[in-house]
């Protein structure tokens, strides 16, 4: 691990108690007053839309000096694109293997931000300094979304990734949930904003769940995506029911 705590620099004047956005959101509010602490390799932000954990991701990744339109350490895809301000108050407590890293120049990180949306953009922005083995507008999303876990995810480094789901079969996210493993087992860590109980299954790794109350540690099989997901599958119509015309 790098990173044993995030939090926010706060400028005097200003915290949880400030009105409008990002102010007004509980995990924001529940960050600035308490940080949050990371207990393991792999976290997982996991919640429903409008929670907050998106929201998150990019702070994370932004803090640690990674593009929020996605990309690697060091490297400026959108440059015309502004920090958020909860990235620009953003601050990391160091792990000792990470101290270096963290507390070092820029230069010195490493890592990669994945955000669904943009990933291809980022991938091809980056192929004229650092060149996968087979160009990404050549294959599916899919496929150059594994292709990017498997060549840039490769090296000690902090990997923020939002919904990386989005693209992936459930093979695919099987595959991901190995490639985190590997991650941590070279000492790497792993930021996860996901609605996958495929991905959040991974032994070992933290679940934190983002919701109206805030912020919470929990255990994979307390989630709601879970239960949903169980019910579902054990019986579609008794969720189907409420949103088709048909009844």
């Amino acid at each position: 691990m790098l990173i044993e705590r995030a939090y926010l620099d706060l400028p005097t004047g200003t915290g949880a108690a400030e009105d409008g956005w990002p102010w007004t959101v509980p995990c924001v509010r529940q960050l600035a007053a308490e940080g949050l602490a990371f207990r393991a390799p792999v976290t997982f932000l996991v919640g429903e839309n409008g929670s907050g954990k998106s929201t998150l991701a990019e702070a994370l990744a932004e803090g640690f000096g990674l593009d929020s339109y996605g990309g690697s350490a060091g490297y400026k895809y959108a440059s015309s694109r502004e920090a958020s301000l909860l990235g620009g108050l953003l601050r990391f407590d160091p792990t000792r293997e990470g101290r270096r890293m963290v507390r070092g120049p820029r230069t010195r990180r490493r890592g990669f931000f994945l955000r669904a949306e943009t990933a291809l953009e980022a991938l091809n922005g980056e192929r004229s300094t650092r060149r996968l083995s087979q160009g990404p507008d050549e294959m599916s999303h899919g496929e150059s979304f594994l292709l990017a876990f498997r060549e840039r995810f490769a090296e000690r480094g902090l990997y923020v990734m939002d919904e990386p789901e989005a693209a992936l079969s459930f093979s695919s996210c099987l595959e991901l949930v190995g490639l985190m493993d590997e991650l941590a087992r070279i000492g790497a860590q792993v930021v996860c904003a996901t609605h996958s109980p495929l991905l959040t299954a991974l032994p070992g790794a933290e679940i934190v769940e983002v919701g109206e109350h805030g912020m919470r540690s929990v255990e994979w099989a307390e989630l709601g995506l879970v239960d949903h997901w169980r019910r579902y599958l054990n019986d579609p119509r008794a969720y189907l029911r409420h949103v088709l015309a048909s009844g």
